[in-house]
């Protein structure tokens, strides 16, 4: 059958995978609750029937707030059967952009997974007027369930369900599907409007390229509201996987081992932190084992871009595999493979070791406004290469601008921004071309590579370009470092603001016998300091003059999205870093260069003396290295 809208998906599960008794899972008080193919496609009419029954009329806005939950796929696909357009928003939000997003959005009725949800957005709901009603997917003493929206629809289903297929009718596929609020690192939340025809074309244009199929499963623990995560989601149910859902984060390793999944979709920060965690097993062994180990992750390190390695290569690795890196695949569930990562850019390095380990890794790259899928990598080693996002889907047509600019044109680029034509018109020009802001460069004529973010390049006072997510890049596989964020716009030198791994931190300290009230107090500590220098250092050499790190500054608090520094899909929210660290900065770059006890100096300024004493840390910390 030939799928145009979204809901179209529910024929498949009607009549190619009515057997599926998994479609959907989520874990609910430590035990697995399946919903089959045959609940999806029942409750998701009966659902559209009551939003029908409520009064609610073709374009209007209905908001979700929750974690993914299978709760939350029967919502989303009974709202596009009716008409409406979802809006699914981060559970992480602050008051101030809930405020704006439903106001701005006009919903009428909101919907939240629990409680804790509840609690917080019912405040800024109330003083909104267009809300009408607070509904939950879980049980909660008091507050209305939507599922007495199912059960008000099932007394009159039959005239609904006469009612539901003249919508069904009249719905096109270039109506509004959705509309996905930006994360905002900066001003207000856009509303990217999606179409079903820009979503469906993204699905199924990547349909082929997931390497698992029905009968196989698939874990999801990226939030639904994100729209990669969402867009293969419906593609995952093109294909009739079953999609179960992780508890959270934090039972991602647990969940790995329960279900054992053949893919899941991540983003490059979480493939750090599976990194981080291995390593951190691999440095607690002892004498050969040890060896073994880091010469396995060295090894792997080496793996080439297009897969070709020499016999004498594949011999090693064999050996890795077989003595290593088979603990690494039990690790992912025993049956991963591959792993799906977008949402920014992952480390070269980490690809390489992965693949090596027999994990897969397919990187891609693309917007909200694309839907999200401009490129990436498939299993196919023919057309794919590590440290690239791959070549172009089918359908979508990619050009370099001469500033280096990616721009895009295909059925996946948005209608535009939702009440705001101005914004639209700078991002769309008058050809159709969608300007990513994004800067990249073909490999080999065929595989695109991001190289920066438009937006994100400056220049110090000598007139020198810095592409800061570049140089961040390279510290994306450090132990002790979590996060780092370069400075220097309109300055005469590069600096960094690192906000450390404090687990890290706490396991040199105790090694070490470094006594610390708090981590405020660890941060000031000089071995704690030379440790991050010869990090900086390893990394400036691998730079140009004008890019290296002068000076660096420590600080005491973990970047997250609750406290403001990440969006919600992982990334440096820049003006509010500046903003939290404005003094810093000035002590930086306002009087901190007559300082001589300056952590990470400014190397071309300093007196033969410090120069001596930075002479002596770097032995020290060959010293420390072998220790």
């Amino acid at each position: 059958m030939e799928i145009k809208r979204v809901f179209d998906i529910l024929e498949l599960y009607k009549n190619d995978y009515s057997e599926l008794t998994d479609a959907f899972s989520y874990k609910d008080k430590g035990d697995w609750v399946n919903f089959s193919a045959q609940d999806y496609y029942k409750y998701s009419h009966l659902f559209a029937c009551g939003l029908i029954n409520l009064g609610f009329k073709k374009g209007e806005k209905i908001v979700t707030m929750s974690q993914s939950l299978p709760h939350w796929n029967i919502a989303d696909m009974g709202i596009s059967l009716a008409g409406m357009v979802h809006i699914p928003i981060y559970t992480t939000l602050g008051p101030q952009e809930l405020d704006y997003i439903l106001r701005h959005s006009e919903a009428r009725i909101i919907i939240v997974s629990d409680a804790g949800l509840y609690k917080k957005l019912k405040p800024v709901a109330d003083k909104i007027d267009a809300i009408e009603q607070i509904y939950t997917f879980h049980h909660i003493e008091g507050i209305t369930n939507w599922v007495s929206v199912i059960q008000d629809a099932q007394e009159k289903e039959s005239v609904l369900m006469a009612e539901l297929e003249k919508r069904k009718q009249e719905i096109q596929e270039d109506d509004l599907h959705t509309i996905i609020y930006t994360s905002g690192t900066t001003g207000n939340p856009k509303g990217v409007m999606i179409s079903h025809k820009n979503i469906m074309s993204n699905a199924l244009a990547v349909r082929d390229i997931i390497p698992i199929d029905h009968g196989q499963k698939a874990l999801s623990f990226l939030p639904l509201c994100h729209i990669y995560e969402r867009m293969l989601n419906y593609a995952f149910q093109i294909k009739g996987i079953s999609v179960y859902y992780a508890e959270s984060l934090g039972t991602i390793v647990n969940d790995l081992k329960d279900i054992k999944p053949h893919l899941f979709n991540s983003v490059p920060r979480l493939l750090e932190k599976f990194y981080d965690r291995i390593m951190s097993i691999g440095k607690d062994l002892k004498g050969i084992k040890r060896w073994i180990f880091f010469w396995a992750v060295r090894l792997g390190t080496k793996y080439s871009e297009n897969g070709k390695n020499s016999g004498f290569y594949n011999l090693k690795l064999s050996i890795a595999r077989k003595l290593v890196f088979k603990k690494w695949i039990v690790a992912f569930g025993g049956n991963i493979v591959a792993v799906v990562s977008g949402g920014a850019s992952l480390q070269v390095r980490l690809a390489k070791l992965y693949t090596a380990a027999g994990i897969r890794i397919c990187e891609g790259y693309g917007l909200s406004e694309t839907s999200p899928v401009l490129s990436v990598n498939p299993m196919d080693w023919e057309n794919a290469r590590l440290g690239t996002v791959g070549p172009i889907i089918d359908g979508v047509t990619i050009k370099i601008a001469e500033d280096g600019e990616i721009l895009a044109k295909g059925p996946n680029v948005m209608m535009g921004y939702y009440k705001d034509p101005e914004t639209t018109k700078t991002v769309i020009d008058e050809d159709g071309w969608f300007h990513t802001g994004d800067i990249g460069e073909f490999v080999e004529d065929k595989y695109l590579k991001i190289t920066d973010r438009k937006k994100e390049i400056f220049k110090t006072s000598s007139g020198k370009y810095i592409a800061p997510q570049v140089i961040e890049n390279k510290f994306k596989s450090s132990s002790i470092i979590e996060q780092l964020m370069i400075v220097g716009e309109n300055e005469k030198f590069v600096s960094a603001l690192i906000s450390p791994n404090f687990n890290y931190l706490h396991r040199f300290a105790s090694k070490h016998k470094i006594r610390y009230r708090d981590n405020a107090e660890l941060i000031t500590f000089p071995e704690i300091i030379k440790k991050v220098q010869k990090e900086i250092d390893s990394v400036n050499e691998t730079l140009g003059e004008h890019e290296k790190i002068k000076r660096f500054r420590l600080v005491c608090e973990e970047w997250s999205q609750q406290t403001g520094e990440l969006s919600p899909t992982l990334k440096l929210r820049r003006n509010k870093i500046y903003t939290k660290y404005d003094n810093i900065l000035t002590e930086i770059y306002g009087h901190g260069a007559d300082k001589t006890e300056d952590m990470g100096k400014d190397k071309e300024s300093t007196s033969i003396e410090s120069r001596i004493t930075n002479g002596m840390r770097k032995l020290m910390n060959i010293k420390s290295d072998k220790d």
